[in-house]
């Protein structure tokens, strides 16, 4: 399975500004739907839980219904068929800082937040972290490879 981020316009299937009640009729296609208790309808978070692999979209629905925010936290099966691209590049099997690096070489303007651990496009509205406990794979220095975590907003992200 391939999910496209595409900045300004959604991820996947998933479009900002798309009401809730279509996005729901599409969520459950992709897995099992949940979200805090008494949240049945906005303003919430919504979670796509996909199968084993763990891979989980966090749809966000304001007070006004319409999608605004969608987070993606990576898959924790290392063989799981889910390659999340943005720009031609996987960022989940794509190291960290060669991601950041290639996507400057492209045009894009990388800010790092030490404060936040976050690397973020705010041009685009976008950000890349590391903000799981997973043990996903480490680097010689034992620090994560992998972003684990990408916002794609219609808010600003830093």
């Amino acid at each position: 399975m391939e999910v496209e981020i595409r900045p300004h316009v959604g991820v996947g299937p998933f479009r900002f500004g798309m009401p809730f009640d279509e996005a729901m009729e599409i969520a459950p296609t992709l897995g099992r739907v949940s979200h805090r208790p008494g949240a049945e309808r906005p303003p919430g978070k919504y979670v796509v839980n996909f199968d084993e692999s763990a891979f989980q979209y966090v749809l966000s629905f304001p007070e006004g219904g319409t999608l605004t925010a969608v987070e993606l936290w990576r898959f924790r099966d290392e063989a799981a068929d889910i390659a999340v691209t943005f720009d031609g590049l996987d960022v989940f099997r794509t190291p960290g800082e060669e991601l950041a690096e290639q996507l400057e070489a492209r045009g894009h303007a990388v800010v790092y937040d030490d404060d936040l651990g976050i690397h973020a496009l705010p041009e685009l509205k976008l950000s890349f972290a590391n903000n799981s406990s997973f043990e996903y794979p480490v680097d010689e220095e034992g620090d994560p490879l992998y972003f684990d975590y990408v916002l794609v907003s219609t808010e600003p992200v830093l």
